[in-house]
């Protein structure tokens, strides 16, 4: 993350000061921020946290500290520092010739690099002109607490203030704020809730080892009724040099410079990290609301299962096959784990892999008939032995669908009637009724043992799972060869055929596919559910979107039922009020 985190103070006599800073490096280090790092030295303690690796060996000098520093500096000189007596003043970070601090992240090659100011003259000059907005105009009401700020040319900053406390300072506290720097406001407006709980964390530290000291002091000498004597006396003439203390003698911690290092760097990089850019290539598809709706359906009945249900529920869950829990729960129940998990729980066992392997397993005509029974919404029955084979000839066919038009029950020892689910997969014992048989509406896919141990050409070197059966596809309404069928089957058989797409391009022309009559869907169901045009307009628009032939408007009214809840009400509302707002002008 492009950032810059910052500790300031309030000086009594110079106003806000940079105490502390941790940047970012992309880059190796700056001329000079290696001079400390020589073969001779003895002092280096590395550390190892998270991926990161902490060094006290980064600069030899800063211009911070004032050793040849030019007047082109930009760091503050020697002489704007607060004079304390025999140790660092409140205005001052690391001692003088200190090397400051480094962290390398090996996983990413990044640098974070901390001193009491930044190197580069421009970084200066936004850090401090952001420190001084923290601690003087910018703050909160209270002036504990986080605030936002900035603009485009000398960055955003998020800004936490907060008070130490000192029993040698005025009010018996002094103010600090962190500050986090950024040129991208969206990024660090998302941010804001990671950032203000783990800044507020840093700060309760800081101020809980304060705390320890203050009440350790108060309790061996009661500055109170000693500054009640010198009432009279104007405060700022009456300091000593321990009035300017460090933070460091403030907490009684030797190490918190190193501490809040190691902090700062975390904080960089996890808040980098958390948020990720994704390509967004316009509004959501129907597929992602219906998942979306289905998770907060099966989200709303798992809580409603907690209560007076919990004891029922393991009764209700025998362990057998999964499509004998759907077939014996109700039927919302039974439309929810096939869009959510089917693809996670995926089979290391699956038999077809894709459309263009079962069409040349079933053969073209017999994959042509299951396809369009599939597209037409019409029930598809697979009878078999093997659940595998079953779950995955579902796994492939439902790719042509979308989401909200799949209903599966993937295994069960009774008939299922459509209503309740268009791909049903049967054991081989299981009856089926004849006028399912002899429906147009059905087909019925038959898995059995083959006669001859070979039926077609082995596919991958790894597969002889099929060599064993022979398949059997029915139906009361066969497909006629002749017959054009809908365009978007065409149009599939045509991408299955072409052995010049691989099957991930094959699988993004669904898709693509997909959304292109989904579009047609949604223009459809406006015309006709919302705005309710006559049958004669319908058919125009039908010609329009070429889909006038008999198939292609089945399809589409079978589509039409896999829309969104989301899409629907929005599209009624937003169509209604318009009209609604015209009766009453």
């Amino acid at each position: 993350m492009n950032a810059i985190v910052a500790l300031c103070h309030f000086c009594e006599l110079h106003g806000p000061r940079t105490l502390f800073c941790t940047e970012v490096l992309h880059s190796p280090l700056p001329q000079g921020a290696g001079s400390g790092d020589i073969s001779g030295q003895n002092e280096q303690a590395e550390e190892e946290e998270g991926g990161i690796q902490m060094s006290s060996r980064i600069r030899s000098h800063s211009p911070a500290e004032g050793a040849s520093a030019d007047s082109s500096s930009p760091g503050p000189k020697k002489s704007d520092m607060c004079e304390a007596s025999g140790e660092i003043c409140g205005c001052r970070s690391l001692a003088g010739g200190h090397p400051g601090y480094v962290s390398h992240d090996k996983e990413t090659s990044i640098k974070y690099v901390s001193h009491q100011h930044p190197n580069h003259p421009q970084l200066f000059s936004i850090v401090r002109q952001a420190c001084v907005r923290s601690l003087s105009c910018e703050v909160c009401p209270g002036r504990e607490g986080p605030i936002f700020f900035g603009d485009e040319q000398h960055g955003f900053v998020f800004s936490h203030t907060f008070f130490i406390k000192d029993s040698l300072a005025r009010g018996f506290q002094r103010w600090y704020s962190i500050i986090t720097i950024m040129m991208d406001r969206i990024y660090l407006i998302n941010s804001w809730p990671f950032l203000l709980g783990k800044i507020r964390g840093i700060i309760d530290e800081l101020q809980g080892k304060a705390l320890k000291v203050f009440e350790a002091e108060q309790f061996g000498c009661p500055q109170r009724a000693q500054r009640m004597n010198t009432a009279f006396t104007p405060f700022l003439h009456q300091r000593n040099g321990n009035a300017a203390r460090s933070l460091t003698s403030l907490t009684n911690d030797e190490n918190l410079w190193a501490c809040l290092h190691t902090s700062f760097a975390w904080l960089l990089k996890a808040c980098g990290s958390r948020l990720t850019e994704k390509l967004l290539e316009g509004a959501p598809t129907e597929d992602t609301l219906v998942q979306m709706e289905k998770l907060a359906d099966l989200k709303e009945e798992s809580e409603g299962w907690d209560g007076s249900e919990e004891e029922e529920k393991p009764s209700s869950q025998p362990d057998v096959v999964e499509g004998q829990e759907l077939s014996k729960s109700s039927p919302e129940t039974s439309l929810v784990p096939d869009c959510n998990s089917w693809n996670v729980a995926h089979r290391r066992l699956s038999v077809f892999r894709s459309l263009r392997h079962m069409r040349q397993v079933l053969g073209a005509s017999a994959f042509r008939m299951l396809a369009w029974h599939v597209l037409m919404g019409n029930q598809v029955i697979w009878k078999a032995q093997d659940v595998d084979l079953v779950q995955s000839a579902f796994d492939v066919l439902r790719t042509m669908l979308p989401i909200g038009c799949v209903r599966i029950i993937p295994y069960s020892e009774q008939y299922e009637e459509a209503y309740r689910c268009n791909f049903l997969g049967l054991s081989p014992h299981v009856q089926i009724p004849p006028h399912i048989l002899a429906s147009e509406f059905a087909v019925l896919v038959e898995v059995r043992a083959a006669s001859r141990p070979s039926l077609y050409p082995t596919l991958f070197d790894d597969e002889q799972s099929l060599n064993k059966y022979e398949f059997l596809v029915t139906s009361g309404s066969p497909v006629a060869a002749d017959r054009v069928g809908p365009t978007i089957l065409n149009k599939i058989e045509a991408a299955l055929t072409n052995q010049n797409l691989s099957v991930d391009v094959v699988d993004q022309c669904l898709v693509c596919l997909k959304e292109e009559w989904m579009n047609k869907v949604k223009v459809l169901f406006k015309f006709t559910k919302v705005d309710s045009r006559p049958k004669e307009d319908t058919q125009k628009l039908l010609s329009i979107l070429g889909a006038a032939e008999e198939d292609n408007v089945k399809l589409l009214k079978f589509w039409m039922t896999g829309l969104s809840k989301t899409y629907k009400s929005h599209l009624m509302s937003t169509v209604r009020s318009p009209t609604s707002s015209e009766c009453r002008n």
